[in-house]
């Protein structure tokens, strides 16, 4: 990895990984076939990233509509609109450089991206926290933080185990996962002792973005977060969101584009099994019929992924089929979306994240930012809120949970207790990977034991500074560079934040912990 100019964002430390050199396209046009398995970010990355290299390439989903895990879909509400329901609210930081390099596709300014003005948190016991007039440079992004917020008071600050915490001014990958995998983030966090009042930050920005509980996520994703979003990067902790629905700004125009390269996208297609043909290539079985590809990309969500490789006997050796099956998905999560006949209060933000209100983790008023539900609430003078539990018990009574979060709400909002639910959408999943203590040297990598079959997707290991969409991004790129650099051609350049700490000192005080 080296220093690229110019870089992707603001940060003049990104780094560059200069794609291989090749040919810059397939020299037949449609010599070579590559079937890319799941339609979600990492399935889309790939996509994209090979037919623009001449690949003809067939894209696989199962569901009717792209984006997985930021898919969406139509309903109608009671009053008679069309609407788009989803899986809810996600954050897009401007440290995924390869997620919005994706997008940058059809939308070159990312112009269907809207800035939010904060990231507030708020604590039931009181505490307030604001990332909008924070400097986004490390160190004094984490200097100013700590000193303007109520949750690092000075008494807490002077018992820090500074020795311990100095890692985290040095995060490297794998190196990070050798020293932290081991242990869990809340046991992490006891160690250096962070301080009590501030858990709630360092557990519902950074480990709840794993829709985990602390106490079984790996201490090594943990650092990797603070890195990633705050003492690595100068992007800041602000983030853009979509204006209008994910299909509508997002993935409908990837759909499209990859038509006009010549890909095949095949909705409502699943696959059922993978196996190499004798003649060379492989071939994927549909309720359709099989078909014949040079390569593939299975880029699923880990249930997907663990159940077509059980599904595909002849795929990979003993090892690496149970690395896939030992995979394991986080617990499960509600988003609730209302619909209330009055709207909230006008100071109220985009984004409230929270903590200590019970099942309570976030609160999002979509009218603030997404052009459908601007244009309902202007209609009928209602708010649209969307309600996030992460971490529940699988045997949660969920009609309970969604009765609380309710009771939540208006207790963070109190103007929402004269309000009328006009009606409602819960979805529950638990589809999201799990990075449990101890996992990262079983996790599956891009590359496997058949040189034609690439993985991607947010559980699968790249040793990048990357987490989230962004890996979920990265992994399909570089599932498509592998492929690519087989056959002689030119792969893409990618960009993560700084692969290291950002300055010598910084680097040597966490050498100085370490020994």
């Amino acid at each position: 990895m080296r220093r690229g100019r110019p870089g992707p964002g603001r940060d003049t430390r990104a780094r560059l990984l200069p794609a291989r050199p090749g040919t810059r396209r397939a020299r037949d046009a449609g010599s070579l076939s590559v079937g890319v398995v799941g339609g979600g970010i990492a399935g889309l990355a790939a996509a994209t990233a090979l037919a623009e290299r001449g690949v003809r390439v067939t894209l696989y989903e199962r569901a009717d509509t792209l984006g997985g895990r930021l898919a969406g879909w139509p309903t109608t509400l009671r009053d008679g609109s069309q609407v788009t329901m989803s899986r809810g609210f996600h954050a897009f930081f401007r440290q995924y450089y390869n997620l919005r390099a994706l997008l940058r596709r059809t939308d070159p300014a990312l112009r269907r991206l809207t800035p939010l003005p904060d990231y507030p948190l708020r604590h039931a016991e009181g505490l307030r926290d604001s990332f909008a007039a924070v400097p986004r440079t490390p160190p004094w992004s984490a200097l100013v933080f700590a000193a303007r917020s109520p949750s690092f008071p000075l008494r807490e600050l002077t018992r820090v185990n500074a020795g311990a915490a100095l890692g985290l001014l040095d995060v490297r990958v794998p190196d990070v996962y050798t020293r932290l995998d081991s242990i869990s983030a809340y046991d992490y966090l006891d160690t250096i002792r962070f301080p009590r009042s501030a858990r709630h930050l360092a557990f519902e920005v950074f480990s709840r973005s794993f829709f985990a509980d602390p106490r079984t996520l790996s201490a090594a994703e943990m650092a990797l977060m603070f890195h990633i979003y705050f003492l690595g990067s100068a992007e800041g902790l602000l983030f853009d969101v979509p204006d209008e629905p994910f299909p509508q700004a997002l993935w409908d125009p990837l759909a499209e584009r990859l038509r006009l390269l010549e890909a095949t996208v095949r909705s409502a297609t699943e696959v059922h099994a993978v196996a190499p043909d004798p003649r060379g290539g492989l071939r994927l079985a549909t309720d359709e019929g099989e078909d014949q590809h040079d390569a593939c990309v299975l880029a699923l969500n880990v249930p997907g992924l663990v159940q077509l490789v059980g599904q595909s006997p002849q795929l990979g050796d003993a090892a690496w089929r149970a690395r896939i099956e030992g995979l394991r998905t986080a617990p499960p999560f509600l988003v609730s979306r209302l619909w209330l006949d009055r709207p909230v209060a006008r100071d109220r933000p985009g984004f409230l994240g929270t903590s200590g209100y019970g099942d309570l983790d976030n609160v999002s008023v979509l009218e603030r930012w997404e052009g459908e539900a601007a244009r309902w609430s202007a209609r009928t003078g209602g708010s649209v809120v969307e309600l996030h539990a992460y971490a529940q018990p699988h045997d949660a009574d969920r009609r309970a949970v969604q009765d609380r979060l309710l009771g939540q709400l208006r207790r963070v909002y109190p103007e929402t207790r004269d309000c009328s639910v006009t009606d409602a959408r819960h979805e529950w999943r638990d589809d999201c990977p799990l990075f449990p203590v101890g996992g990262y040297q079983d996790r599956p990598t891009v590359r496997t034991n058949h040189p034609g079959v690439m993985l991607a997707g947010d559980a699968i290991r790249c040793d990048l500074p990357v987490a989230l969409m962004e890996r979920a991004a990265t992994t399909g790129m570089l599932a498509a560079n592998g492929l690519l650099a087989r056959w002689g051609i030119a792969g893409h350049d990618l960009w993560t934040v700084p692969p290291h700490g950002r300055t010598l000192p910084n680097r040597r005080l966490a050498a100085l912990s370490r020994t």
